[in-house]
């Protein structure tokens, strides 16, 4: 980095340095790292896992530095092997696997999602853009392994039958023949045909117009009907469309959001969640209650919908999703489970889908997660919390007799459970403290086998840390929980540099162990590194995160209600401060997105207790955060919630801003508006603040490049050495054309 205009701000960062150097040995150089962040973040993460359809086998994507891939295992040797061949770090994304239903092919996404403007992600800068396309790939035969193109979309879906893929395509349905030959994906949809020119019958074709955005694409079990989410706005509804005469009619239509369309067995009718609009809410606010939602049945002959189920007032009367494809399911014995907070925990309840009272399934003090629904519809697989708050085990409980049974325990983490269509193998994603994120697969027996490579021979494995879990009360009394890194060569006497993190969301909950986020997998890496090299390391799991319940979740006058969660912050310091192996005059934090937004706050509001900070992508003025998710909101029409979204914002506190920072950024961040960023240097700068940035051109809010993550966590370990450790002998930031 270059050095600032201002000859004040060269004074400050030295004398920081000197002081740092005056503390003596406790502050001079670290011995010799164990391992670099090379290393480190060679860690591959896993995601997208789905089971097939009849074979037995699962298919997911490996991320290795970079270069993203396809992997598969199938019964009964469940060997891995890796089906792409990409090479490059590129930034391109493979996401939506789904295997045709004769399990021979796979079709895949390949390509970001664009923002609203219609943009594909190009972090490479390609001067020939980006573009989001649906690939083919054979699972076995000569072209095995080799993708084809298909089309331009997302969201593919193969009918029952096999015949036909439908996907989406700028916000409309389309078609194409599921055998396709590249020539003929390639010819001009029906919409553009010449006048006079024959419908392709074979190409990509627009099934049907309509209104508004689609989404949520569900085959009817026979195929004769497609189901969708149609959101218009305020309001949303769904449609069904007639496969024999390309018919579309919206079913039980209202004035709410109508989603979440799934199929009953037989096909004869659908069930679908219904939530009411309304217009007074704005994100980063507390919600502990809402105009109740509702689940209802429309029998798909005649049209006609009735309510089955209707959340009580109060608690659970906001819907709360899971993480999961879908958010009901039509189990055995003609019950739909679905997922409720009733008692202040997200659990799984199941009801009649002809109305009455409903179960519980799950019952505790605990959150249920990642879920499905096994394929002979007899339990749900779900990961949670239960009797270990951080960290994730796999359960399973019976629809109609209840009495979940633990799958997995110990100090693992577990997530994303796949159900084999045929016996009773359970794939899924897990790690542990030292062990980074990989697919593993239960056999009936118990017996756990890990499915893919693993980590590269030089990865760290047995240099890493194991975070401790702590607690600690915020000032109005709130429990705070966090995970402790503290440096393997730590000594009694020692007083180390430390640093705070915290996760962004704020929906979010860091583990004891590597995450099964991929932002999150980086951040554990990152933290597991600043310790390596000597810093006492606290991941803060603040209110208005997930893990803890409904009224941590919505805690009271959170973000831009009130910044309550600032409380943690400054509770979290204080905890470090008060550690007999914790220098407190050295603390810095750092953070990315909600985790910016509460590093800023910290660096605006207490400079005498955080001595730097690490800001990226950050929220710095909630009134225009908030336009971002809600376009409709206008902050000068909405007077008081505009004062307090503000008040609640770093640069309501800019004055006091004294410490350094450095901020990270790309400018193609679709999440934080980059302008978040470029105020609040302005600000900085006329206050003569010590400011470091570096700015990554085309790159969206979670880096696609692996490479990019290297360059912001190595100026990240760089800025904290020389402010924290007064390491003299640290380069002055990355060499990408940095400035401060």
């Amino acid at each position: 980095m270059t050095c600032g205009r201002h000859l004040g701000r060269r004074l400050a960062s030295f004398t920081l340095t000197l002081a740092a150097l005056a503390l003596g040995p406790a502050w001079g150089l670290a011995a010799q790292d164990p391992y670099s962040l090379e290393q480190i973040m060679e860690a591959p993460f896993p995601s997208g896992l789905i089971a097939d359809h009849g074979n037995g086998g699962f298919a997911w994507v490996l991320n290795e530095g970079g270069a993203r891939n396809i992997w598969i295992v199938r019964p009964p040797e469940y060997t891995s092997r890796r089906l792409t061949s990409y090479v490059e770090d590129d930034g391109q994304e493979i996401s939506s696997l789904r295997f045709t239903p004769d399990d021979r092919r796979l079709f895949f996404v390949r390509g970001g999602a664009p923002n609203r403007g219609g943009e594909i992600p190009n972090p490479t800068s390609d001067a020939q853009g980006a573009e989001r396309i649906i690939w083919v790939v054979d699972l076995d035969g000569p072209e095995a392994g080799q993708p084809r193109r298909v089309t331009p979309g997302s969201s593919p879906i193969p009918s029952p039958d096999g015949s036909r893929l439908v996907f989406l395509r700028r916000g409309q349905i389309w078609s194409i023949t599921a055998d396709a030959t590249p020539e003929e994906a390639g010819m001009p949809p029906a919409a553009e045909a010449a006048e006079g020119e024959d419908e392709p019958a074979r190409g990509p074709r627009q099934l049907l117009r309509t209104r508004g955005s689609a989404g949520s694409l569900r085959w009817s079990p026979d195929g004769k009907h497609l189901a969708f989410v149609s959101s218009r706005g305020d309001h949303s509804f769904i449609g069904l469309f007639s496969v024999s005469d390309s018919a579309v009619r919206y079913v039980d239509p209202s004035l709410a959001r109508d989603g979440y369309p799934t199929w009953s067995p037989d096909g004869s009718r659908l069930a679908f969640v219904r939530i009411l609009n309304e217009r007074d809410r704005v994100p980063f606010a507390p919600i502990r209650s809402a105009l109740p939602w509702s689940i209802r049945v429309v029998d798909v002959a005649t049209g006609d919908g009735s309510e089955v189920w209707r959340a009580s007032e109060g608690t659970g009367s906001a819907f709360r999703r899971v993480e999961a494809a879908d958010q009901l399911w039509w189990a055995v014995g003609d019950r739909i489970v679905f997922p409720w907070e009733r008692d202040g925990w997200t659990h799984l309840y199941t009801v009649a889908a002809s109305g009455g009272e409903p179960s519980l399934l799950t019952p505790g003090a605990f959150e249920v997660e990642h879920v499905t629904l096994s394929r002979d519809r007899e339990r749900l697989i779900y990961s949670s919390n239960e009797a270990d708050i951080d960290r994730r085990h796999l359960w399973s409980v019976d629809v109609a007799r209840g009495a979940p049974v633990a799958l997995t325990q110990g100090s693992g983490i577990e997530w994303s459970p796949a159900a084999a269509a045929e016996g009773p193998a359970i794939a899924f994603l897990a790690s542990d403290a030292r062990t980074p994120a990989h697919a593993e697969i239960l056999h009936a027996d118990g017996r756990r086998r890990r499915l893919d490579p693993g980590s590269p021979g030089d990865f760290p494995l047995q240099h890493l840390v194991t975070p401790e879990a702590v607690t600690f009360l915020a000032e109005d009394g709130i429990q705070i929980h966090g995970q402790l890194f503290t440096p393997a060569d730590l000594s009694p006497g020692d007083r180390r540099p430390a640093v705070l993190f915290f996760h962004g969301g704020s929906r979010r909950q860091m583990l004891l162990g590597w995450h099964y986020r991929g932002y999150y997998h980086n951040a554990y890496a990152m933290n597991q590194y600043l310790a390596s090299r000597g810093y006492v390391v606290l991941s803060v799991n603040y209110r208005s995160g997930i893990g803890y319940g409904m009224e941590f979740r919505e805690a009271l006058d959170y973000g831009a209600r009130g910044a309550s969660e600032y409380r943690d912050v400054v509770a979290a310091g204080r905890y470090l401060a008060r550690r007999s192996d914790v220098d407190p005059t050295r603390i810095g934090l750092w953070g990315g997105s909600y985790g910016g937004y509460l590093t800023a706050l910290g660096l605006a509001r207490d400079s005498d207790l955080f001595v730097a900070g690490v800001d990226l992508h950050g929220v710095h003025d909630w009134n225009v955060v908030i336009r971002n998710f809600v376009p409709a909101y206008q902050a000068e029409r909405r007077a008081e919630v505009a004062r307090l979204a503000f008040e609640s914002s770093p640069m309501a506190s800019v004055d006091g801003w004294r410490s350094p920072v450095l901020l990270i950024h790309g400018d193609d961040d679709r999440n934080v508006p980059f302008s978040e960023s470029v105020d609040l240097i302005e600000a900085l700068e006329r206050r003569n603040v010590v400011v470091e940035q570096l700015v990554f051109p085309d790159e969206v809010h979670s880096f696609l490049l692996h490479r990019n993550w290297l360059a912001a966590y190595r100026a990240t370990a760089d800025f904290f050495d020389r402010m924290l450790r007064g390491d003299v002998t640290a380069a002055a930031g990355p060499d990408a054309g940095s400035q401060r």
